[in-house]
């Protein structure tokens, strides 16, 4: 089995403890990632030491700012290859996630981790968000929803937000440009009831990957006509 010290001790560093069957999980997640990178590209990042660091302590680094061991109703919107969310759900089992994704294939391949790990309250989700986030069963109805490289901040808000309740949150993993997109975003998130909480800017373990998490809290609903419709938020951002 890999060698998952590194995670052991940042999680630790947050309180947060780790049982021999959750590393088999995240350990099975890796190897079944690596064997359908073969022919589906799930990921560019293939060495385990880089696995390790850009997507799973990435992934679990909201621990900074956030209790993830409540239960909690999670959207990981655009999950590719289940970066947040199925790291999140192995870490932390009393969440309950969704992962969504426009590709199917991809979720193809999460359905397939779920049932090997034999993993509880994980659904997955297909759709465009644009759509997803006008239905009843959806929109408005989760606690947090985050997000990974997927889009422009400006966008990504107007796909996020319609999902998460008054009060919820809505945590956005970024890059060194996280800031500048936040300053582009302002508008944005007034037209869509969110509120900047706090941004957070650090760097990974031992590596000098910048990140910065964008901590949004849903003050007030959604307007009724966003999202607009598939294609709409990124060619006329907000």
């Amino acid at each position: 089995m890999n060698d998952y010290s590194g995670l052991i001790k940042y999680l630790e560093g947050y309180g947060v403890s780790v049982s021999d069957d959750q590393i088999r999980q995240l350990d099975t997640y890796y190897e079944m990632m690596i064997e359908t990178n073969k022919s589906l590209n799930l990921t560019a990042i293939t060495e385990f030491s880089d696995v390790l660091v850009k997507h799973y302590i990435d992934s679990v680094s909201i621990v900074r700012d956030m209790d993830m061991s409540q239960e909690l109703s999670v959207i990981d919107v655009g999950t590719g290859a289940g970066f947040p969310g199925m790291v999140l759900k192995i870490i932390f089992p009393s969440l309950n996630i969704t992962l969504f994704d426009s590709l199917q294939k991809r979720l193809k391949f999460l359905d397939e981790v779920i049932r090997t790990l034999d993993l509880k309250n994980i659904n997955t989700c297909h759709g465009r968000a644009e759509e997803a986030g006008h239905l009843p069963g959806m929109r408005e109805q989760y606690d947090l929803c985050v997000s990974r490289a997927v889009a422009n901040l400006q966008v990504l808000s107007e796909l996020c937000l319609p999902f998460v309740k008054v009060g919820g949150k809505f945590v956005s993993y970024k890059s060194d440009k996280g800031s500048e997109e936040l300053a582009s975003s302002k508008h944005a998130l007034e037209v869509l009831g969110g509120s900047l909480v706090k941004e957070d800017i650090f760097t990974l373990e031992d590596n000098e990957m910048v990140r910065n998490l964008i901590i949004i809290e849903k003050k007030k609903e959604c307007p009724k006509t966003y999202p607009r419709k598939p294609g709409t938020p990124s060619k006329k951002p907000l």
